[in-house]
């Protein structure tokens, strides 16, 4: 129990003192972590657990049209939304695959983004 309280304190301190490039690789983390347990339950064909984690990953990738850049990942966002939404209807594991590859591709160019900017600085 004292073991779980220091997890969640430090992972509530890694989030509260991360910067906003930061935060925005744990989301995409985060939604590759849930597509996968996603299809991990597709495999197991346990029904709840997938549409879950694919609406965790649903919630994650809805943007906060309040940043201009999201305007521009608006295209992007939207198809993988269509494609959740197919996958979470039908529990098909090949679209849930096809998701998560753009994932690991937006997640892998983010990490380039950060490090690109961090080493010009």
């Amino acid at each position: 129990m004292l073991a779980n309280q220091g997890y969640a304190a430090y992972a509530n301190n890694k989030i509260m003192t991360a910067s906003p490039a930061e935060l925005t690789l744990m989301l995409y983390e985060g939604a590759i972590k849930f597509a996968n347990l996603a299809i991990e339950a597709i495999d197991a064909n346990d029904i709840q657990k997938a549409h879950n984690n694919i609406m965790k990953v649903q919630r994650i990738i809805t943007l906060d049209h309040k940043y201009p850049v999201a305007k521009d990942f608006d295209e992007v966002y939207n198809y993988l939304l269509m494609r959740l939404r197919e996958a979470n209807i039908k529990k098909d594991k090949d679209i849930m695959e096809e998701v998560l590859k753009h994932l690991r591709t937006m997640r892998d160019t983010w990490k380039e983004v950060m490090r690109t900017a961090h080493a010009s600085r």
